[in-house]
């Protein structure tokens, strides 16, 4: 997770042997503690092969569970970056999913340029609804 340019918060989806989860979840709940509304964007998908253990799936849930309010709250949506438009298709179907599961929206993007457009069309938009 490279929070550097918040509110845009880029992200690696690709898991190298080892990765270290832990961190991931410390990195996306200090990007929550800011109260500050944010965009997540990736041009990296797992592995059609990628399997997480029933371990990795028990922490995802209570994670989630116990930061569900601020995640619907602040994430205005992941942007998944696909050039390949058979794909973004095809992301579409899981995109329903996605949303579902994580309480905000997975939106798809041809170019990292047409992605950064469509999260800052979002934050623009959630200023002026904003109170």
């Amino acid at each position: 997770m490279n929070s550097s340019d918040f509110p845009l918060v880029w992200m690696n989806l690709t898991q190298e042997p080892g990765h270290d989860h832990q961190k991931d979840f410390e990195e996306f709940e200090a990007n929550l503690q800011r109260g500050e509304p944010f965009v997540l964007l990736t041009d990296t998908v797992p592995a059609e092969d990628h399997e997480h253990s029933p371990e990795d799936k028990k922490r995802t849930a209570l994670w989630m569970k116990k930061n569900k309010v601020e995640l619907r709250r602040l994430v205005l949506a992941m942007i998944l970056v696909e050039p390949n438009s058979a794909k973004r298709l095809g992301f579409k179907a899981f995109a329903v999913i996605f949303a579902k599961f994580w309480g905000y929206p997975m939106l798809l993007a041809a170019s990292r340029d047409q992605a950064i457009e469509m999260a800052r069309e979002l934050l623009q938009t959630d200023r002026k609804s904003s109170p």
